[in-house]
């Protein structure tokens, strides 16, 4: 387990936009409360609550990745009307405690889904 710091930051942060996740025409999730998760220099990613993603259209996979700052990563699949975007969501259920704030969190890969719009809430 790494910690953040100056080599490697990492803040969380509460968005202050509107996020609304669409696939293959449909609302799979949209929330005010997300959280920002920016790591070092890669893009800011949202962390949305489960509560306010449509689980039912996410399937678990056996796919998992491990991040030494994060943790042990899972993977959903998500089935909207017979089409499929294979592990486009990711979430890490027990994160390290650096971390914990994105626990009951989604992360949803941009180029498979069709939107992640942020608007002003």
């Amino acid at each position: 387990m790494k910690i953040p710091g100056p080599d490697h930051p990492i803040t969380i942060t509460p968005s202050k936009e509107r996020v609304r996740v669409t696939f293959n025409g449909k609302v799979v999730a949209d929330t005010k409360r997300a959280l920002v998760l920016q790591e070092a220099s890669y893009k800011p990613v949202f962390y949305i609550p489960r509560e306010d993603a449509q689980m039912a259209l996410a399937a678990k996979t056996t796919h998992a990745t491990h991040c030494p700052y994060k943790g042990d990563a899972s993977y959903y699949t998500i089935k909207v009307d017979g089409r499929e975007a294979e592990n486009a969501i990711w979430s890490y259920e027990t994160p390290f405690p650096a971390m914990k704030e994105i626990e009951g969190h989604l992360a949803f890969y941009p180029n498979r889904v069709d939107a992640i719009e942020a608007t002003p809430a």
